[in-house]
């Protein structure tokens, strides 16, 4: 018992604040070095590499060089050898001859910072603390690892607590910090809306537009004449169609209308018109430039940052129903059986019939509601059609081996000052498969015409998983009995893994097989080169059907336009055009990592802020992932918190990394990615957007405090678990414990009788009430409930592969 006491404080001491948020933690996850490490004098080669480094909230760091080549490992840098390189820095790296923890023959690299060449983080945000004649800044972003000081008469009346934009005037240098000036006081720590313009700022994410941005937006003018552009430069004449878009309540930017015709032989004619917006905004003018800087809109938990001025976004290049508009058609022969067999693209006039919500397409084509039904007669054969061209495509895809993993969406609700009062599930409906079947079938269209002609063009590819990564989940599938064929380079097929995840849908394995499926996966990015995209189990694929909110669909566009007079782009354009077309589609991939880690840290955020007012309760969950650390549970209504290895009071917890599970060393118990767990709120700290949870039948509460461990600091986080807060804790676990023995008669007593034993009247969380909770009338949570059906056709939310 004493060694194992020793055991947890070594392992206190050696854990850092790693994992405290999603993408935290999946970068220590899948790269942090083993425990066991020891690092020898190491000899270093004369090789040089260029690379952007990501540095680990624990400090150490990863650099993908420059041009890495496929099945190519990152190359670590422990944190003594980062020679002052920030997250984000782009740096040259020394290789070492033989990694200090990899056994030889492997493929990780090992190496030491020379010297920064480029610095990613000249604005930082974060809390001002202030001192007699200087202050200091913390950074929000727990990869930046110190502070930056503030010399005095640079403070900009900032007062210890606010929130603050620092800009960095000297980097640091040996020993010395950063120093900086405030150059913006967002406001005070806790104050509204200072959150959201926190992360903002942060990520240099602004709703506003530059003067000679917004002035080109404001003289656009806001109505066309049809007939002027109609017969000029291929443009054709598509306004007898009773195009209609769909989208949900609260669009405004309307990219796509669709239309489709069923004929006699039961193929279809489906046009995808989409907003031509390479028309007005025109290359390298201001409003291009602004919105290749900007890369995307951005899809915050409270607003909504455009990649272009509402003049455009929500007004001329909007397809809004009854007004003629310039439009970029993929108009398809699709056969009975789902398939592209001809197709025209080109640019057109049309003038969309209605404006359709996927909540009114889903009352007529899945509930039949009668009144819907008879209100909206003239569109329902078109909805009808639209549904057996999906069913169509969606089965096609299907047969080819496209893969499709269910991945919920968690909206939040909030009130009119912006705090957290609901959270809600989002569930994918048919409304939005039509549209979704629809895009990837032009899109996949658009993509191959291009390829074949050998033009210059952008890619959405989806590289098949790293062999190593195939190697780890057949591991996982053989003690299922199953197992993924590889080719001899390792490879696989979506089909053979598509089948996979079907055998074991419904079943005990889909949890934990499915979760490490899509972890094996790469991640989806633009190129200019095709590589095919895995998950979709396509050849060819781009993005066409956004170029309103995406800047790499508008360059689709103009790349189409290019090619339209003669079929092919002149030579001498072609290859000024290859000349920078990887370098722009590289940065189109970063702007989206960078919208994604926004919109992920709004939404983390105000969840933490909902979790808050059940600090105590008990819910039960789902192991959602397993580290070194301790492991993940995620609750039903999609937060997801912490266990800490600290906390698990019976046993000293080995991870063993290919069973995804904690095993305890002396009784073996285990949690195991998958597994169901019913846990404790012990902490909410919105300011690290962190929940800790307890094993109920399992906790060591004194290890919450962790007094001097680098995992929490309890007095700087927001939302930590007060004295009051754990005496009730203390009292819940005992009263459990007290009535387990007469729950367990009482269970057995109903079985016997043919009775429920009244657990599954829990609320939506698992979270059990008494009477005076539910006199308060708190929220109402219930039970995870039901499982896939094996091979039913799913209709889930937008797959992010394929999008």
């Amino acid at each position: 018992m004493k060694q194992q006491r020793k055991a947890v404080r070594i392992r206190r001491k050696s854990l850092g604040k790693a994992g405290r948020s999603k993408g935290a933690r999946q970068e220590v996850r899948q790269a942090q070095p083993p425990r066991d490490m020891r690092y020898a004098a190491l000899k270093y080669t004369d090789e040089a590499v260029k690379g952007r480094i990501s540095i680990n909230s624990r400090g150490f760091g990863f650099v993908t060089p420059e041009g890495m080549q496929k099945n190519q490992a990152d190359i670590f840098i422990p944190k003594d050898e980062l020679h002052t390189a920030m997250n984000g820095d782009t740096v040259q790296v020394q290789l070492a001859q033989q990694p200090a923890y990899a056994p030889a023959g492997s493929q990780s690299r090992e190496g030491r910072v020379t010297e920064v060449l480029e610095r990613a983080n000249s604005r930082i945000v974060g809390i001002y603390s202030a001192s007699r004649r200087f202050g200091f800044v913390a950074p929000d972003d727990t990869r930046l690892k110190a502070d930056i000081y503030i010399p005095e008469g640079e403070a900009m009346d900032a007062i210890t607590g606010s929130k603050v934009v620092a800009e960095v005037t000297r980097w640091p240098d040996g020993k010395q910090k950063a120093e900086g000036r405030i150059i913006e006081v967002i406001g005070q720590k806790g104050e509204p809306g200072v959150d959201i313009l926190s992360i903002m700022r942060q990520y240099d994410l602004s709703e506003s537009f530059p003067a000679e941005v917004q002035a080109a937006a404001d003289g656009v003018e806001q109505s066309i004449n049809a007939e002027e552009h109609i017969g000029r430069n291929g443009r054709e004449d598509r306004r007898h169609l009773k195009i209609v878009t769909i989208d949900g309540e609260d669009a405004k930017d309307l990219d796509d209308g669709v239309y489709v015709e069923k004929k006699d032989d039961g193929s279809f004619f489906l046009g995808v018109y989409i907003a031509d917006v390479s028309w007005y905004v025109r290359e390298h003018e201001p409003l291009d430039v602004e919105a290749e800087a900007r890369g995307t809109s951005v899809y915050l938990v409270d607003r909504v940052v455009p990649m272009l001025p509402k003049a455009l976004s929500n007004g001329i290049c909007s397809l809004n129903a009854g007004v003629d508009r310039l439009s970029m058609a993929c108009e398809m022969n699709i056969s009975p059986e789902g398939k592209v067999t001809d197709y025209k693209i080109l640019p057109v006039v049309i003038h969309v019939y209605r404006r359709l919500t996927y909540t009114l397409v889903n009352k007529i084509l899945v509930d039949n509601d009668k009144e819907f039904v008879r209100d909206n007669e003239d569109i329902v054969p078109l909805l009808h059609n639209l549904q057996d061209v999906r069913n169509a495509m969606y089965k096609y895809r299907h047969r080819r081996g496209a893969i499709n993993f269910e991945i919920p969406e968690i909206k939040v609700k909030l009130d009119e000052n912006g705090k957290a009062v609901g959270l809600k599930k989002r569930v994918g409906n048919l409304g939005e498969s039509i549209i979704e079947q629809c895009m990837l079938a032009a899109n996949e269209t658009v993509a191959e015409h291009m390829c074949r002609r050998k033009q210059p063009f952008v890619y959405r590819v989806h590289e098949e998983p790293e062999e190593s990564k195939v190697t780890a989940l057949n591991g996982l599938l053989n003690t299922f009995g199953l197992h993924l064929r590889t080719a001899a380079d390792g490879s696989i097929r979506p089909k053979d893994l598509q089948v996979t995840l079907e055998k074991i849908a419904g079943g005990p394995a889909e949890k934990i097989v499915s979760t490490v499926a899509l972890r094996s996966m790469q991640q989806a990015r633009y190129a200019a080169e095709n590589l095919g995209h895995f998950g979709l189990a396509a050849q060819y694929y781009t993005h066409f059907t956004s170029p309103i909110r995406r800047y790499p669909d508008l360059m689709v566009h103009r790349l189409l336009r290019e090619s339209f007079e003669t079929g092919s782009i002149p030579k001498e354009k072609r290859e000024k055009i290859m000349e920078k077309l990887a370098e722009r589609t590289d940065h189109a991939s970063q702007r989206e990592r960078i919208a994604v880690n926004a919109e992920r840290d709004t939404t983390d955020l105000k969840k933490v802020e909902y979790m808050q007012q059940f600090v105590g309760d008990t819910f039960e969950g789902i192991i959602s992932s397993v580290t070194s650390f301790g492991f993940f549970v995620e609750l039903d209504n999609g937060v997801e918190g912490l266990v800490h290895m600290t906390t698990l009071k019976d046993d000293y917890y080995d991870y063993v990394e290919s069973q995804y599970a904690l095993v305890g060393t002396h009784h073996k118990r285990r949690y195991q990615l998958g597994d169901a767990v019913e846990i404790l709120l012990a902490r909410a700290d919105v300011e690290a957007r962190s929940l800790d949870f307890l094993v109920k039948d399992n906790c060591d509460l004194r290890a919450l405090n962790m007094q001097g461990s680098k995992d929490r600091d309890p007095g700087e986080a927001a939302g930590i678990m007060s004295r009051s807060e754990a005496r009730k804790i203390k009292r819940s676990a005992k009263k459990d414990r007290k009535s387990a023995k007469s729950g367990r008669e009482a269970a057995a007593k109903g079985a016997a009788a043919g009775k429920d034993d009244g657990r599954n009247a829990a609320g939506h969380m698992g979270r059990k009430k008494n009477k005076k909770e539910k006199k308060a009338g708190k929220d109402k949570h219930s039970k995870r409930k039901g499982r896939r059906k094996q091979g039913s056709d799913v209709i889930a939310s937008f797959d992010p592969l394929s999008i």
